[in-house]
């Protein structure tokens, strides 16, 4: 995710910052040692002090992030997900499963998510409402992505083939494996370069990439199962836990 080196890199930073306190304070209670040399030979022989605060540190930033964005997606309310110019919408619109995922077809960590979120369309596309949104974050090939699969969207029941062959991809999608899958899957290639230079192709991105601001998503994959956020990979036990709710 887009978040998670610049949290490493703050959570180590502010993890030293509370080590040095928390030494300090030790020396001053008598707990540990006073002079520098030896608080040095003390956290040289402890180093895992530092590494628990850190962790700790960052738990306690991604709970923070985590609840502001959930309550930002809670004032947005489920119908700002399930718009139509933004998202692929299918099943029942009374469905009381709601699945949402915001994606980039360069990212790992939804390629992590695809098998678990296959089985579970399978399953549920009957009886759940799923919405999937183009999030493209990672560079112009995977706006390009978004541009085909926006456009894939005019030509029926091709908009879930092509997604779910592009995110099938192990190496890095460019122009040229977009267009491969998307005839592969039997898209009219005419047809598809015609439409992704449709006005409301840009305003499909446009629209999606304003909504993550709103809804304070930094990073992909992004998942609102039942109206409760998840963002980063999930597995099938989560995903599952979170349908219940």
């Amino acid at each position: 995710m887009n978040s998670q080196t610049r949290l490493a890199a703050l959570s180590g930073l502010c993890g030293a910052v509370a080590a040095i306190i928390v030494i300090y304070g030790g020396s001053a209670l008598g707990i540990l040692p006073a002079n520098g040399p030896a608080v040095q030979r003390y956290m040289l022989a402890h180093p895992e002090l530092l590494v628990a605060m850190t962790n700790e540190l960052q738990q306690q930033q991604d709970a923070e992030e985590n609840h502001a964005s959930q309550q930002a997606v809670d004032k947005l309310g489920l119908k700002a997900f399930f718009n139509p110019h933004i998202a692929y919408i299918t099943g029942p619109e009374n469905a009381k499963t709601t699945f949402v995922e915001m994606f980039d077809y360069n990212c790992p960590y939804c390629r992590a998510s695809l098998p678990y979120i296959k089985k579970f369309y399978a399953q549920h596309k009957n009886d759940a409402r799923f919405a999937f949104i183009e999030f493209p974050i990672k560079g112009p090939d995977s706006v390009f992505a978004a541009r085909a699969a926006l456009a894939a969207r005019k030509q029926g029941d091709k908009y879930l083939a092509l997604h779910f062959a592009l995110m099938s991809e192990a190496d890095h999608v460019d122009a040229k494996t977009i267009l491969a899958d998307a005839q592969k899957v039997g898209i009219d290639m005419n047809k598809l370069q015609t439409d992704m230079n449709a006005p409301d192709v840009n305003t499909g991105i446009n629209e999606s990439l304003a909504l993550a601001k709103a809804a304070r998503v930094d990073g992909t994959p992004f998942f609102v199962v039942n109206g409760k956020i998840r963002p980063g990979a999930l597995d099938a036990d989560t995903l599952q836990d979170m349908a219940k709710g």
